[in-house]
């Protein structure tokens, strides 16, 4: 699988990209964030947010796993942390399905009810301000919506 590799060097070069994605995507997309604590899982979804046009104050889901905010599009931010080791179905089929965009930390925890069709994001700490960005589309709405955000 090809990846698409960018290097950032601030959270507002972090949220520029991700807002560039966002007006990229389409209803039905799914983008999921893996990465360590505080490699920007959340400042990235923060930056989808804006390119979507929504105006409430994005935060991580932790203790809810899903929050919906409405912009252009609805945007679905879920983390699935807490959903480690467990096989718990909260619907998101509904989500990956419906007429949003969903974002999905820790997407590996819930791997078995990931679409086939999705983006996949890696972030790397590479020092207190620098994060490698790691895209690896899966399918070719994807692939096409990473050759652009490259350009």
């Amino acid at each position: 699988m090809r990846s698409y590799d960018f290097i950032v060097h601030t959270e507002l070069e972090t949220r520029h990209l991700a807002e560039k994605l966002a007006v990229l995507l389409h209803p039905g997309s799914v983008v999921t964030l893996e990465g360590d604590l505080g490699a920007g899982k959340t400042t990235f979804t923060k930056g989808i947010g804006v390119g979507l046009g929504v105006k409430r104050t994005i935060n991580s889901p932790t203790f809810t796993i899903v929050k919906e905010y409405m912009g252009e599009l609805p945007l679905y931010h879920m983390d699935v942390y807490r959903l480690e080791e467990s096989e718990e179905d909260i619907g998101f089929d509904e989500y990956f399905n419906g007429p949003g965009i969903s974002i999905v930390e820790w997407a590996s925890f819930i791997a078995d009810f990931l679409p086939n069709e999705r983006l996949d994001i890696q972030l790397e700490i590479l020092d207190e301000n620098t994060r490698k960005i790691k895209l690896f589309p899966r399918g070719m709405k994807f692939e096409r919506i990473c050759e652009e955000l490259g350009r």
